[in-house]
């Protein structure tokens, strides 16, 4: 059990993946937290078992940051609750898989609330409170983000926007005293396949992933180290890099025939 560092973490969804992995580490650092996402029985379940392994207050609140006003709403009730953040990680998202004439319009809206709005929203909120508290900020995008992405494309946009606005959040922070960290794993063993129902994407089938806990934790230290961008693992920095460097027909013609469905 560790010493309580008297700062606050909010992690959006923590029920599992990346985001849990990443808010046992602030745990596990004697960080408070506030966790949330949208199964409220497994935000329950790793609040308790926080609160005994690690001597910190993990406070649960259930959120959909896909609905319009979710994002809102969270904030209104971390703002009931007497708490202010020292480090936000907006972490939740998701993807769909499958061509965009054939993906429903409804999902697709859902998903860019997810992954863009509600972020926004989350980052607007509380950046006064992590400015006052000299914090930091980790905004979870993907190498999804450094090129187009046949078969996922309004995902591989979402991303895109994450990534371009904290590198220009970063910009125009420095100075403050907080950081902001745009967080691009490449894919890995979480739930987030089963969501995007991307099992037979050439992406995943058939790989070795690495695993949440490990990518989570070098996300946490890449933010608490106040890096602008962080890609975890030398495959994916070096596809990031050969992206500058290539024609995009290329490239997203190269992206299109690595996520190209693969039979049975």
């Amino acid at each position: 059990m560790g010493t309580r560092s008297g700062r606050i973490a909010l992690v959006t969804g923590a029920s599992g993946g990346i985001g849990k992995a990443i808010a046992e580490c602030f745990a596990r650092d004697g960080h408070d937290l506030v966790i949330s996402a949208r199964n409220t029985d497994a935000l329950a379940a790793i609040a308790a078992d926080w609160a005994k392994k690690y001597g910190v207050r993990v406070t649960p609140i259930g959120a959909d940051l896909a609905q319009p006003g979710g994002a809102q709403r969270l904030c209104d009730d971390i703002a009931a609750a007497g708490i202010a953040i020292d480090f936000l990680v907006n972490n939740a998202g998701y993807g769909l898989f499958g061509e965009f004439k054939d993906l429903r319009l409804e999902d697709e809206l859902a998903m860019m609330t997810l992954n863009m709005t509600s972020l926004t929203v989350l980052t607007k909120r509380f950046l006064p409170d992590v400015l006052a508290r000299r914090g930091r900020i980790m905004n979870v995008a993907s190498t999804a983000a450094f090129q187009p992405g046949p078969y996922m494309a309004v995902y591989y946009a979402t991303k895109a926007y994450v990534l371009s606005f904290s590198e220009a959040l970063a910009s125009e922070l420095a100075g403050t005293g907080v950081t902001v960290t745009a967080f691009c794993p490449g894919p890995t063993q979480s739930g987030f396949q089963d969501k995007a129902a991307m099992q037979d994407s050439g992406l995943m089938k058939g790989k070795r992933l690495p695993t949440a806990e490990r990518v989570g934790a070098e996300g946490h230290a890449a933010m608490m180290a106040g890096r602008r961008v962080f890609i975890p693992g030398l495959v994916n920095k070096a596809m990031a890099a050969s992206v500058r460097m290539s024609p995009r027909k290329v490239v997203t013609a190269v992206v299109k025939a690595m996520s190209a469905p693969r039979p049975h």
